[in-house]
């Protein structure tokens, strides 16, 4: 068993991440980030829970861009082909749920 208090991890760089666990063929990661990420397109669902922070999630459909706003207890559900970017507004701890070695 394990705690895990989120608020006391800080990463060497941004995105960095403390790997919590495997479960079948998915893994549970913490994120720690003051940075944005890059365009991605998953191959698989992903769920991202903002814990600490806020995070300006940019999404991508058809052509055109949105922006939601992530305060902490929000939580975006992305499906295999959505297109999206964090941008976090100052720095933020982020959990997320995703397919093993997606991007």
């Amino acid at each position: 068993m394990q705690k895990i208090t989120a608020k006391d991890f800080t990463g060497q760089t941004a995105w960095e991440a403390l790997d919590i666990e495997r479960i079948e063929g998915a893994t549970v990661r913490l994120h720690w980030t003051d940075a944005p990420y890059k365009w991605h397109i998953n191959d698989g669902p992903e769920v991202f829970v903002v814990l600490e922070g806020e995070v300006d999630m940019h999404l991508r459909k058809e052509g055109r861009e949105q922006v939601w706003r992530l305060r902490p207890g929000d939580i975006f559900h992305a499906e295999d082909g959505d297109e999206h970017v964090a941008h976090p507004d100052g720095p933020a701890r982020v959990l997320v749920i995703e397919k093993e070695g997606s991007v």
